[in-house]
């Protein structure tokens, strides 16, 4: 089959030839129809893991997928065959991914069926992003009349949470510069926008002297914007790795680390299938121009970047 590849950690990736997985015990293989592209995968594309995961080379690069089940393992019997299925490879090491024609994947984790209605291109994008952005907002606590800045707002997961939280009834103040972004987010629900290439810390305390209530980190310095959460407040972040690494008075920083699990799935799949959210997918690239489409990936999207693969 094809998939998007890195042979060694000091090789560029590449589309190229590999063996058809098998699915074992507990697996079910997903013939791929769309996979989206996340900041996870740059860094593993760009060899970047080196020494933080285990590599089994020719590691096939991609987490979020979309796709048909074609092929059961033994003891499966959660799924069927041709069932509409989405999630993340979720997977101890690196080297089975989803910029492939087929992937096996276990059903205890990063699996759920897609709700009628919703495409295979836009199930894709919904995975670790969706993921990402529920426990972020989970871990908030984010609720009606508190003032809630998304930093990284027009990213996959900062569109999300700018939804979750406008959708709870929280003022929600995004990260945005151009004049599509700043429209892309307050269609999402946001109350303001302040620009990410000034002083975001400034232009906040403008809006709101005594601060907000939390700030959902997804970009940007942390330390300066933790500054601007009010006493009491929270600070969550997909990009801080330990608590310890921000010393706030008064502020609860959490880091996040997107656990895909199946009901977490299932439920921003229901939430996108029940308008309570959306997705941007921004442009969609074949497998073969996947290379391409990390390179567009790392210079910022407004959405995200989806691969139609079967």
């Amino acid at each position: 089959m094809k998939a998007l590849v890195l042979k060694d950690f000091d090789t560029a990736p590449e589309v190229a030839e590999v063996d058809l997985p098998e699915p074992g015990a507990g697996e079910v293989r997903v013939r791929i129809k769309a996979a989206s592209i996340n900041g996870f995968d740059v860094a593993v594309a760009g060899g970047r893991l080196k020494g933080m995961m285990t590599h089994r080379f020719p590691v096939v690069v991609g987490k979020d997928y979309a796709g048909v089940i074609d092929a059961l393992g033994q003891d499966v019997t959660e799924f069927v065959v041709g069932d509409r299925v989405f999630g993340v490879v979720s997977k101890e090491d690196l080297g089975d991914g989803s910029f492939s024609e087929y992937v096996t994947v276990p059903v205890a984790t990063g699996i759920a069926r897609i709700p009628e209605g919703i495409g295979y291109t836009e199930a894709a994008a919904l995975g670790l992003a969706g993921t990402a952005a529920a426990d972020a907002f989970d871990a908030a606590a984010i609720g009606a009349g508190q003032r809630v800045l998304v930093a990284g707002a027009t990213g996959g997961v900062g569109q999300q949470v700018v939804q979750l939280a406008a959708k709870a009834g929280a003022e929600v103040v995004a990260t945005a510069t151009s004049d599509d972004e700043v429209a892309k987010v307050r269609e999402l629900g946001a109350a303001s926008t302040v620009d990410y290439r000034a002083d975001v810390a400034a232009q906040v305390r403008q809006l709101h002297p005594s601060g907000v209530d939390a700030v959902l980190h997804f970009a940007g310095d942390p330390a300066a914007l933790a500054s601007i959460v009010r006493e009491g407040g929270v600070l969550v972040s997909t990009l801080v790795m330990d608590p310890a690494q921000l010393q706030v008075e008064g502020v609860r920083v959490v880091p996040i680390f997107a656990q895909s699990t199946n009901a977490t799935l299932e439920r921003i799949a229901r939430d996108h299938a029940e308008g309570h959210t959306a997705v941007t997918v921004q442009r969609v690239y074949t497998l073969d121009e996947a290379p391409d489409a990390l390179g567009h990936f790392a210079a910022g999207t407004l959405g995200k970047l989806v691969l139609a693969i079967n």
